[in-house]
């Protein structure tokens, strides 16, 4: 076991040069102020508060009344389930380590936290990118007049978790690997190994599960669109109203602005360092994309449960279509 620590320690400990090599896993980085880290672990109380009552709310009130108990609503809290998931291993860890300023619990606490934020944080991707499928299947009706059954919701949730898991996993057995971040307080993929190995799972990693469930969201979201839009002419030549149109477009847009602010960032960060392993940037704004990509687990329930009632109207729409 010692073995396998020390050999792990120097894999964490390979992307940080200097005379003196700093041990994330001893002590705070001399070149952050302790305020910093106390003022990280406040952002970090407050989001991952936030996230865990929020996500609480939706998964229990989804549990108590039967009517939302439907298979469009089975994503909505299966990505509750992610986010609390995210925020309950990733969020409570990343506050305890900001307010000792290091990661204090070990390398394997490392690999299992870079591990599980990393797992539950593609589950709830691929759920938005399975929600915005599904929503065009209810509304664009490609497959014809089929309905969407629990069967198809449990086959979609099973291939989300399968698949977040095939890509995750891997680090943990040698194909790259988790290792702490620049500020020391939270673990990640390794972005910033040089080996040819690591690069080509970051290139597998981020195609698979960053650019492909964004082209599905994208081409869902605009599909369903160019359907609403129809629909809305309809509506014109029978002098009804465009309302609802209008309202789902918002809704649509605030999606894919929310999806975009929460998780590009973080994707550009990781491309950047991957291109350029040996870049030095200053550890507190290479620390910022992961920590704004954890605020995902608070924006989703707003926008996908709080905010449901324009979602609900594009529903509508397809019984009359």
């Amino acid at each position: 076991m010692d073995a396998f620590r020390a050999l792990g320690n120097e894999s964490l400990l390979s992307g940080f040069s200097g005379p003196g090599r700093w041990d994330p896993f001893r002590r705070p980085l001399d070149s952050i102020q302790p305020w910093h880290f106390r003022l990280l672990a406040a952002v970090m109380l407050v989001v991952t508060s936030l996230s865990l009552a929020e996500n609480l709310a939706v998964i229990l009130v989804t549990f108590k009344f039967k009517q939302l108990r439907q298979p469009v609503n089975y994503v909505i809290v299966n990505l509750s389930v992610a986010d609390f998931l995210v925020s309950l291993t990733g969020g409570t860890i990343s506050f305890l380590a900001n307010l000792k300023g290091y990661f204090y619990m070990g390398y394997w606490a490392c690999v299992l936290e870079g591990f599980a934020v990393t797992f539950f944080g593609i589950v709830a991707l691929w759920s938005l990118a399975l929600l915005a499928f599904e929503r065009y299947i209810v509304i664009c009706r490609p497959l014809g007049n089929m309905r969407l059954k629990g069967k198809h919701a449990a086959l979609g949730i099973a291939f989300v978790w399968t698949f977040s898991f095939i890509w995750t996993i891997p680090p943990t057995m040698g194909w790259s690997s988790y290792t702490t971040s620049k500020i020391g307080t939270t673990c990640e993929p390794n972005w910033y190994s040089g080996a040819y190995t690591d690069h080509t799972y970051i290139i597998a990693f981020f195609t698979t599960c960053f650019i492909v469930p964004l082209l599905v969201i994208l081409v869902s979201y605009g599909k369903l669109m160019q359907k609403l839009r129809k629909v809305s002419d309809t509506q014109c030549r029978l002098g009804t109203t465009r309302k609802p149109e209008r309202q789902v477009t918002r809704m649509v847009v605030v999606m894919i602005i929310a999806f975009l602010i929460c998780w590009m960032p973080y994707a550009a960060f990781s491309i950047l360092v991957t291109a350029y392993p040996s870049i030095e940037l200053d550890p507190r704004l290479a620390a910022i994309p992961a920590f704004f990509s954890k605020t995902a687990t608070v924006y989703n329930p707003i926008i996908y449960v709080f905010m449901n009632k324009q979602v609900l109207l594009s529903h509508d729409i397809s019984i009359i279509l």
